[in-house]
């Protein structure tokens, strides 16, 4: 003799089933993440919003997962999102400049890596080299020589006249990496920049009501599925 499951029991399964499943991909391979601030312009702008690879960064901690979970580690010139290291309740998003073992040093914006300039085609000329005229300022556009401690990076926004990273706040340590920003999947324009800073509900209300009075205006479609390099 057998017998039907109840309808019931069947959405509730089926929702159980999609919730364990999202919360998977979201712990292990994927996250979606949004550009605040214009500390990574001209290459990210704020309202880009991002998928973010948390698979090649996967953080194992055993022979077991790092079979089906195999752990990489950040290059030169990699976007990553991670924690702040002086507020871990903070996602950043910042290029990897320096590697473990090597020694960073900025002179007049050009970043010396181990005592070789490093190319940065990613960036316009005036953010790796002081323009005629151009003021310079200490700890911004010139950091002392320092080598970059085992399991850290020195990370840098690509917008190094206005972005806080590791010129300010010390190395990043491997651990607080969270993924790889991998594609721009949506693109939009607040035109004000402060919506998407702004805490709480109300906030949240106004964003919503944003996107749904101007999204077609204002979405950014060249932007739309534009790998991140």
């Amino acid at each position: 003799m057998s017998f039907r499951k109840s309808t019931l029991r069947e959405y509730f399964e089926s929702i159980v089933i999609a919730v364990i499943l999202a919360l998977f991909i979201r712990t292990w391979v994927v996250q979606a993440f949004k550009i605040p601030t214009g500390s990574m312009e001209n290459n990210l702008l704020v309202g880009d919003h991002l998928l973010v690879n948390k698979f090649v960064f996967g953080p194992t901690v055993g022979a077991l997962e790092e079979s089906f979970l195999p752990h990489t580690t950040a290059e030169r010139g990699d976007i990553v999102v991670f924690k702040f290291p002086n507020d871990p309740q903070r996602d950043f998003i910042k290029r990897v400049i320096g590697l473990p073992g090597e020694q960073v040093e900025i002179r007049n914006k050009t970043v010396y890596i181990d005592d070789t300039p490093l190319d940065e085609p990613y960036l316009p000329s005036h953010m790796t080299s002081v323009i005629p005229g151009g003021v310079v300022i200490d700890r911004r556009d010139n950091h002392a020589p320092m080598v970059v401690p085992a399991d850290h990076y020195f990370v840098m926004g690509d917008n190094r006249d206005n972005s806080e990273d590791s010129r300010f706040w010390g190395t990043l340590p491997s651990d607080h990496i969270k993924g790889k920003a991998v594609i721009i999947y949506w693109s939009y324009d607040a035109v004000e920049p402060e919506l998407f800073l702004e805490p709480g509900i109300g906030a949240a209300v106004k964003r919503a009501g944003s996107v749904f009075v101007h999204f077609f205006t204002r979405t950014r479609w060249d932007r739309m599925f534009l790998i991140i390099r």
